[in-house]
């Protein structure tokens, strides 16, 4: 599985009216979750990040949220943010440019955000254009990231995992986890000692 750990600089120069990170030099991260609500893995995520006084930003599929409402309630009464991530899950690549922004439309009823997230980080510039549109919101913003995680990578190690992401952030990193099915076993081994390693530094955590 071939994908950037760190997000290299041209990528960044290639599409900058795209979030990804914030440009600071206080000791501030910003971690976000994919893929979400799920009934186990959302709430270990909570449970650590109240553990830790921490905020985050979640990117849920509408789909989910249907599916998974009380879990929803809870990640907004705990002070973290939400985006959007599509109602289905839906690759831009290979989604009609109508049909994606259906699908964005479509999970906005659920998800109230001005922040959208493409799955699988894959959107057509014709559909970026119009997401702001979609969202009926000039202030929208596509967020990226910094630092991918890997943890739904399935040959990837735990520790692996975990050296991706202290290894490679830093002050204004956008991370990306996903509290799903299929990242979480990675995700629970390595996302306390990130929040506990980087407190230790004197870094704080903030929702986008």
């Amino acid at each position: 599985m071939n994908y950037f750990v760190k997000t290299p600089w041209w990528l960044k120069k290639l599409y900058p009216q795209r979030l990804w990170s914030i440009a600071t030099k206080e000791k501030i991260i910003y971690l976000t979750f994919d893929d979400g609500p799920h009934p186990i893995a959302t709430p270990f995520v909570l449970d650590e990040l109240k553990n830790h006084n921490a905020k985050a930003t979640f990117f849920c599929i509408g789909k989910n949220v249907v599916d998974h409402p009380v879990i929803y309630k809870r990640i907004l009464e705990e002070g973290h943010s939400v985006g959007n991530h599509t109602q289905h899950h839906l690759n831009g690549w290979k989604t009609t440019k109508d049909d994606y922004l259906a699908n964005i439309a479509e999970a906005s009823t659920h998800i109230k955000s001005n922040l959208f997230r493409p799955p699988y980080g894959r959107i057509r510039s014709s559909q970026a254009r119009k997401v702001n549109v979609v969202l009926k919101d000039k202030s929208s913003k596509i967020v990226m990231w910094d630092v991918l995680s890997g943890d739904f990578d399935e040959v990837l190690t735990n520790e692996s995992c975990l050296k991706n992401v202290i290894g490679n952030a830093g002050a204004g990193s956008i991370i990306v986890f996903h509290d799903s099915e299929k990242a979480f076993a990675k995700m629970q081994f390595v996302l306390p000692q990130v929040l506990q390693l980087f407190t230790e530094k004197g870094f704080v955590f903030r929702s986008l």
